[in-house]
């Protein structure tokens, strides 16, 4: 909030954001919990509130939640949302498939921790929602696939424009969507003043868009935009 007044921090809120997302045509919705205090949280409890209240409403939206790196590295609690059963069950988890800085954070993703979170999705029917950021993130990709720790079909977001790893220009980004691996549907977003550069690109080359909150806080001409506007 200190941020954004935008930003959805209660289990109310962000339910009342996806909603409106839904409202404008959304297929995929990647979630962040956050706890009493707005401060990023792992709990399986309140993920699983936030997932039966969207399911009320739009049972046939694919829910992914958050597996990240950069508050939590131990596994039990990266994977704990990957626990719930019934109505409350994701049907995907981000895998970020390397570490990485961003500007003023480290998201840390050892082997170790991707392929143990990749095992534990594979042992619960939900897909990973792959994440790279570079082009070697994307080479591991396919050695997970070769070694059967990732299943195809897959899919993959693309995230382009952080300080320390591929850029918003067309040669980064066509580096990127070469390699992606074959029989896996993908998306381009972009941090900060690149999103609706990357989503722009993504769209006149037929790709997915991925958009939000998460990644740019703002619109066009630094005003301030809400996940719907977006």
């Amino acid at each position: 909030k200190k941020q954004t007044i935008f930003a959805p921090i209660s289990v109310s809120e962000i339910i009342e954001d996806v909603h409106n997302a839904v409202e404008k045509g959304i297929t995929i919705v990647h979630l962040h919990a956050r706890d009493e205090n707005g401060d990023p949280t792992y709990k399986a409890e309140i993920y699983g509130k936030i997932i039966a209240g969207i399911r009320k409403f739009a049972p046939e939206l694919i829910i992914c939640v958050s597996l990240s790196g950069r508050n939590f590295n131990e596994f039990d609690k990266r994977s704990e949302p990957l626990n719930l059963e019934g109505n409350e069950k994701p049907d995907m988890g981000s895998l970020t498939l390397g570490s990485m800085n961003f500007i003023s954070q480290a998201s840390v993703n050892s082997p170790e921790m991707i392929i143990k979170l990749a095992e534990k999705m594979n042992e619960r029917n939900i897909l990973p929602e792959l994440e790279a950021f570079d082009s070697g993130m994307i080479n591991y990709s396919k050695y997970l696939i070769k070694k059967n720790i990732i299943r195809t079909p897959c899919y993959m977001n693309m995230i382009v424009g952080n300080i320390a790893t591929s850029q918003a220009n067309l040669l980064h980004i066509g580096n990127l969507i070469n390699d992606v691996p074959e029989n896996c549907t993908w998306s381009l977003g972009g941090i900060g003043q690149f999103q609706l550069q990357a989503n722009a690109i993504s769209i006149a080359i037929g790709g997915g868009v991925r958009v939000g909150l998460e990644d740019n806080i703002y619109f066009k001409n630094n005003t301030i935009a809400s996940n719907e506007m977006l």
